[in-house]
């Protein structure tokens, strides 16, 4: 069993808590740092936190409450045994675990004494940073239960207890493998045991890291181990006899690595940025005092107890928070730089503290900000933020482990970039007190003053963007004032048109601010006001017609030469003598003139309100007024004439056609009615009345009124045979007095079916042509007939003139026919007997350029020098055809190397300086002495030009 080594305490965070239990119910755990007194009894200290903390179990069967009571989750049956488990807790805002190990026994049953004191080796071995262990823990298998016999009956005895954790040590330099304790069994004396290990580092992943002698029972570690790859290991010890017989029951061994400080601190970011208003106040001494207060208690009680010195923390950083102001909180949440350190965050090596090296630039002092060692919290300490001045600061901060100790902790850097934002702490001022501008009579939409302003705040924000206002000087509204957002200037833009013979200036008070209002404790500029005086300048304005349009009410029919009024204009210029004259713009009927000096208007014809340029009884005619100003200014108006309407169109009756059953039918009738082209009262109600002549009319048809529109017409006898029949019919309108129109409408009386539709036989018979039906279709024939003696003229004019044209030349001579026959094409090259070379493209024309100028052709190939002969004409006389001909034949009877070709070829002639020759003669015209016995040998194709030219004298 595992023996106390001395009076030492133990600073784990693992404690060992045994709880004699009755009733296991409602057993309080009312802390986790356990503290081991003189006599090495377990008690606990409470910490009154207001952090939840929230406890787990590591036995299934047993539970705790938040509030640290131990209870039973399901039914316990069996406790002759005591039975032990961890217990582990962890706050809601750490993310640190404590553990502590828990041991229930039956009430009344002999707990074994402390550890301690069983055997004479280390029951908690204190923190070391050796690496060996002179002494190594003998950690005993516990006694199996004794049975014995006495008078008060059945007794069991046993021992069994909590065997503590094993520390170890991280980065051991060995050597290795380094024993760590010694297993054994109290059975070994009397039978042979063998001892092993199993778990992860020894039999399971990662392996080897363990090792046990089987006969002696030393725990050995093979190698360094890292509290950062893995920070506990869990084993357990097995003891058999040599036949594999479990001996013991197994026991579970707790091994801890000791963390060592072998980890710099880590910034998560190397730049880090923030930034904070200019002007913004430091935190309060006593403020700043509470801010980086870190401990609930003594700096010495936090070292020695790791666990409760956390939660301390926590309440310092409550109570921070809440005694700091709302206007002194943003100091807090300024910036905020987080170092990671990988080593044991409960332990000074793990624990990282903050602090600010360097700052730049030194304005206006060295020191303005400060950082919370313990959060990484920047804000300031210092009055003086000035964006105008510095826009940015570089802060390197050092985070140092070992809780900032500069001796023994290792320490790394970062940047931190706090940029000084801007806050409306400059009012715009206006560059002058008093802006001239000018702007013409009438214009609008010009830009007349440029107010120029400063503002040293940051550009092209709300709180360096300008907003002008005219609070004075122009209570019409005239002017307005756009800001230009690339300058900030403000532009003074006419919106209303000035009249310089009303007002010749405007004094115009301006007053600037900014989008964003003044930071509180802000004065405002006085130069954030100006005055801006604007000259109206006088230009030549455009007569002006008093009104425009300009209405008068006539009757129709106004006579010519009737004035009808007097349209003049004004002047706008009262300053200026000027003269005005009127021309006529517009008048779509041509019916006005106007004066050219007074502006009278008379008329130059009738006017017709039923007339096309007349619009809803209104007459429209355009004018203008024309000034002798530099330059001059022209003026237009509209003289509107209201035409009131005279009875002077007949009334005309529609429809002008319809279509009548034959036979008189109740359904069989004409409803008619008529147009005006004159308005009310003026055209209806209509009168409607058959005329008295001829008499037929009346006898064979009645008209009969339906109302002041329509009247119907139908027949007065039973039948009426078919065809068109044209009736007359009288309207009068209501004028005063009436006018009355005879009119025709043109009636089809067919036969009619049973429903009243002229049937089709009946429409045939009905219909007739009219005279111009008739005109059009002898128009239509005559053309015909016109066009057929025009094509038949012109073909016997052309066969005419074909008959008497003479040739060209005499058709004895003609040839033509058998040239066509020369497109017949005998065999190969290869069935040919005769000299083909004479038939070759020469390779060179140096012979045919050496040669006098001539009637030639170039595939010619001499074969005895040349002769010499007449040289023809480069160009014949296109009068003389048959002399060109006679030349032709000439030179080829006198050319000894022209082919048997026929020279009549030649008409091919496309000009002179062409390198073709003329083609042999057809028919020579004199004989020669050249012999053309050759040609028998050229084969049956040439047989016609041997005989010709072979024969000599006797042909």
């Amino acid at each position: 069993m595992p023996a106390g080594a001395g009076d030492e305490t133990a600073e784990r965070d693992t404690s060992q808590t045994v709880v004699t239990h009755p009733q296991l119910l409602n057993t309080r755990v009312s802390g986790i740092q356990a503290a081991k007194n003189r006599d090495r009894q377990v008690k606990f200290e409470v910490c009154h936190l207001t952090e939840r903390i929230s406890f787990e179990s590591s036995d299934p069967k047993f539970g705790i409450r938040p509030d640290g009571s131990l209870y039973a989750q399901r039914e316990v049956t069996n406790l002759s045994e005591p039975i032990q488990f961890m217990v582990t807790a962890q706050g809601s805002k750490d993310t640190h675990i404590w553990e502590t190990t828990v041991k229930l026994a039956l009430a009344g049953h002999t707990l074994p004494p402390p550890m301690s004191q069983m055997v004479g080796e280390a029951a908690f071995h204190p923190r070391s940073h050796h690496n060996h262990y002179p002494n190594p823990r003998v950690i005993t298998f516990p006694r199996r239960h004794q049975r014995s016999s006495s008078t008060n009956g059945l007794r069991r005895q046993k021992r069994d207890w909590v065997i503590p954790p094993i520390n170890v040590p991280e980065n051991s330099r060995g050597p290795f493998p380094q024993m760590l304790v010694r297993i054994r069994s109290d059975q070994d004396k009397e039978i042979e045991i063998r001892y092993s290990i199993t778990g992860a580092g020894a039999d399971q992943p990662p392996g080897d890291v363990y090792i046990i002698d089987p006969v002696t029972g030393k725990m050995s570690v093979t190698k360094p181990l890292d509290r950062e790859d893995r920070a506990s290991y869990h084993l357990r010890a097995h003891a058999v006899d040599v036949n594999g017989n479990q001996m013991e029951p197994p026991i579970d061994l707790y091994i801890y690595v000791i963390d060592m400080n072998d980890n710099r601190p880590e910034f998560k970011n190397q730049v880090y940025n923030g930034s904070v208003p200019e002007g913004s106040k430091p935190v309060a001494p006593q403020q700043r005092s509470e801010l980086y207060s870190l401990d609930c208690q003594p700096r010495s009680a936090r070292s020695k107890f790791r666990a409760l010195s956390v939660f301390h923390t926590l309440c310092a950083s409550a109570v921070t928070v809440e005694r700091l102001s709302a206007e002194d909180s943003r100091a807090l949440i300024m910036m905020r730089v987080t170092a990671f350190d990988a080593d044991d965050s409960t332990m000074p090596n793990g624990l990282v503290h903050y602090r600010i090296l360097n700052q730049s630039p030194h304005i206006p002092i060295p020191n303005m900000f400060t950082i919370n060692g313990g959060t990484g919290e920047i804000s300031t300490i210092a009055a003086g933020l000035d964006r105008e001045k510095v826009s940015q600061y570089t802060l390197i901060v050092q985070a140092t482990d070992m809780e900032g100790s500069l001796n023994f902790g290792l320490s790394n850097t970062a940047t931190a970039l706090i940029t000084v934002t801007d806050i409306n702490d400059n009012p715009p001022e206006l560059d002058s007190k008093t802006f001239l501008g000018e702007v013409p009579e009438n214009a609008v939409g010009v830009i007349v003053a440029n107010l120029t302003v400063r503002d040293r705040d940051q550009p092209h924000t709300p709180n360096w963007n300008a907003v002008y206002r005219i609070v004075g000087g122009d209570s019409m509204g005239h002017f307005t004032i756009r800001t230009d957002e690339v300058t900030n200037d403000g532009r003074v833009t006419v919106v209303k048109p000035v009249d310089y013979e009303r007002n010749g200036a405007f004094m115009l008070t301006v007053v600037v601010s900014n989008q964003a209002h003044l930071s509180s404790g802000i004065p405002s500029s006085l130069s954030s006001t100006a005055g801006v005086t604007i000259s109206v300048l006088d230009v030549n304005e455009a007569p002006v017609f008093p009104s425009n349009p300009k209405m008068i009410r006539f009757e129709e029919g106004v006579p010519a030469d009737t004035t009808l009024t007097i349209f003049a204009a004004l002047d706008p210029d009262r300053f200026i003598q000027q003269t005005v004259r009127y021309s006529k713009l517009s008048d779509p009927g041509n019916w006005l003139r106007i004066n050219r000096t007074n502006g009278q208007i008379t008329t130059t014809a009738i006017l017709d309100r039923e007339s096309p340029y007349v619009k809803n009884n209104v007459y429209e005619a355009t004018f203008l007024a024309v000034d002798n100003g530099s330059p001059p200014a022209t003026g237009t108006g509209t003289l509107q004439i209201y035409l009131i309407d005279v009875n002077d169109n007949v009334p005309v009756l529609v429809p002008r056609e319809a279509q009548l059953c034959e036979r008189l039918r109740p359904n069989s009738r004409i409803n008619v009615t008529a147009s005006d082209a004159d308005s009310e009262p003026n055209a209806g109600p209509y009168v409607f009345e058959l005329p008295s002549f001829p008499p037929s009319v009346r006898r064979n048809w009645t008209v009969a009124r339906l109302n002041g529109e329509y009247a119907q017409l139908k027949l007065r006898i039973p039948y009426l045979e078919a065809g068109m029949y044209r009736v007359p019919i009288l309207v009068s309108d209501s004028g005063n007095p009436p006018l009355t129109n005879r009119s025709m409408i043109r009636v089809k009386v067919c036969p009619c079916d049973d429903h009243g539709d002229c049937t089709a036989i009946g429409a045939v018979a009905s219909a007739s042509l009219g005279t111009g039906a008739i005109i059009a279709i002898l128009i239509c024939i005559i053309i015909l007939l016109s066009m057929v003696l025009l094509f038949v003229v012109w073909m016997k004019r052309r066969e005419k003139e074909r008959q008497t044209k003479p040739l060209l030349i005499d058709p004895e001579d003609d040839v033509r026919d058998n040239i066509l026959k020369y497109d017949e094409e005998g065999g190969g090259e290869e069935d040919q007997d005769y000299d083909l070379s004479q038939l070759q493209q020469p390779e060179t024309l140096d012979h045919m350029m050496s040669k006098p100028a001539g009637v030639r052709r170039v595939d010619e190939r001499p074969i005895i020098p040349e002769s010499q002969y007449p040289i023809r004409p480069t160009l014949p006389h296109p009068g003389d055809i048959g002399e060109f001909i006679i030349d032709g034949l000439r030179a080829a009877d006198n050319d000894p190397t022209a082919p048997p070709y026929d020279s009549l070829l030649v008409f091919d002639y496309e000009g002179s300086g062409s390198t073709a020759g003329s083609v042999s003669s057809l028919n020579s015209s004199s004989s020669g002495e050249q012999d053309y016995d050759y040609l028998n040998d050229w084969g049956p194709r040439f047989k016609k030009l041997a005989d010709l030219y072979g024969g000599g004298e006797e042909d």
